[in-house]
């Protein structure tokens, strides 16, 4: 807002000062120029930049008042307008230059911002990972117990099949003892009845 009050009350200090300059020298063509610059001042956006040029271009305009024959006016209004020209070009670019400033600190704070984002995604990709790694290292655990319970199982039910069967060949083979120690007995029995 203070730009804007700036450039009024530079405005308001330049007409009566080109208004004078006009009517002295309605005919020396400066009424264009002079409202060139005038325009320039006034806008808020450029009226702080390219000041040197600005006031270069003013001191053409007074020479061009100031001038006296024709060529010496010819040569004035030339020169004037190049600086106003010069002027309009550097306030011009000193907009440019503030619009990529702008830019530039924009980008670096979408870039800032990019980085914040990727770096949180990464966190959160690297928490997802460290919680599906600590599911596996449980589910890994947890099948190895079973398998280790299992084994127990098949190992105890081993152990009672190597007693069953270990029973069971004791007493099959004091079956066959008993039925071989009968069979001598028969024997004996049938010997002593012939004798």
């Amino acid at each position: 807002m203070s730009r804007i009050v700036h450039a009024v009350m530079v405005a308001a200090l330049l007409v009566p000062g080109a208004a004078l300059a006009q009517s002295r020298n309605a005919d020396d063509g400066s009424a264009p120029l002079q409202a060139r610059l005038q325009a320039l001042d006034a806008d808020p956006e450029r009226a702080t930049l390219a000041a040197y040029e600005r006031l270069r271009a003013r001191q053409a305009l007074e020479a061009l008042a100031g001038a006296r024959g024709a060529q010496a006016k010819a040569d004035a209004r030339q020169v004037a307008e190049w600086r106003i020209e010069t002027a309009e070009i550097a306030a011009a670019t000193g907009l440019a230059r503030r619009q990529i400033d702008r830019l530039d600190r924009e980008r670096s704070e979408l870039l800032v911002e990019a980085s914040r984002q990727d770096a949180a995604r990464a966190r959160a990709e690297a928490e997802r990972l460290r919680i599906q790694a600590q599911i596996q290292a449980e589910e890994a655990e947890r099948l190895r117990l079973e398998a280790e319970m299992e084994s127990g199982a098949r190992q105890r039910a081993e152990g009672v099949l190597d007693d069953v069967a270990k029973t069971q060949a004791d007493r099959l083979r004091a079956a066959r003892e008993r039925e071989a120690e009968l069979k001598r007995q028969e024997a004996e029995l049938l010997k002593a009845l012939e004798d």
